[in-house]
């Protein structure tokens, strides 16, 4: 995935969850409640619920909250019933945008999120029509300047795929969904601290997008983000990091 600089888009989406906390705090919320509801309260029995607890810890979401989020999706008190609901579509320049939705209103989602294709400059697709291009995949992002040798042997001793070195000097570590965990835990008890790990889908090949279309689509790619019902949005554009800068 070389190109457009990654360790800049990681360090802007930073700034925008700090800018954004009580909202991403929410969306947490809700994918906990979630897991707990699917798979039980206990996070060493359900794998859906440690990720989710882990992604909620990454940007502090207070342990009390947590908790109360779990009882809810466990039954032990009231919860809304949410559906999964994943839209894929276009951005302006044709990259491939995959938008996952926890809703208690499937018409009131599908609504917002077209129109946020729409306003900027997208275009919806039908099932199916770009999923094709991503792979459910574990992924660490190390600063640039990281010692990409003891990166590469600690993590391919606990059951990583691969390393990749970015042009900006980062690096990925990339993983089975069912690996993540065991790598991610090699690598901090080597004192080699990720500044972004997570479970995504990772598109095969990304696609970069310059200018006016670049600006549209970090638009839309926001927009999206800060819908209520949209928990997470994938995409395969490579967009440079000035895309981010205006608006």
């Amino acid at each position: 995935m070389a190109g457009h600089s990654k360790w800049a888009n990681i360090k802007r989406h930073k700034w925008a969850q700090d800018a954004k906390r009580s909202k991403i705090f929410t969306k947490h919320i809700r994918e906990i409640t979630v897991a707990a509801r699917l798979g039980g309260p206990d996070p060493e029995m359900n794998a859906r619920l440690r990720l989710a607890l882990d992604r909620a810890f990454a940007v502090n979401l207070p342990k009390d909250r947590a908790d109360a989020a779990i009882k809810k999706g466990a039954g032990l008190d009231e919860a809304e019933t949410y559906e999964e609901i994943r839209y894929e579509g276009y951005g302006p320049g044709g990259s491939a945008i995959m938008v996952d939705c926890m809703t208690d209103n499937r018409n009131r989602t599908v609504s917002e999120v077209r129109h946020a294709f729409s306003k900027h400059g997208g275009k919806m697709g039908t099932d199916n029509s770009v999923a094709y291009l991503f792979q459910e995949r574990g992924v660490l992002v190390f600063a640039p300047g990281t010692d990409s040798d003891q990166v590469l042997e600690i993590a391919l001793e606990a059951g990583a795929d691969d390393l990749v070195e970015n042009e900006d000097g980062s690096l990925e570590v990339l993983t089975d969904p069912e690996a993540y965990r065991s790598v991610r835990d090699a690598l901090t008890e080597a004192g080699l601290e990720p500044a972004q790990a997570d479970v995504t889908q990772r598109p095969d090949l990304t696609v970069q997008i310059e200018g006016d279309n670049a600006r549209s689509t970090a638009k839309l790619i926001e927009r999206l983000e800060d819908l209520d019902d949209v928990q997470h949005v994938y995409t395969n554009a490579d967009l440079p990091a000035e895309a981010y800068e205006e608006g």
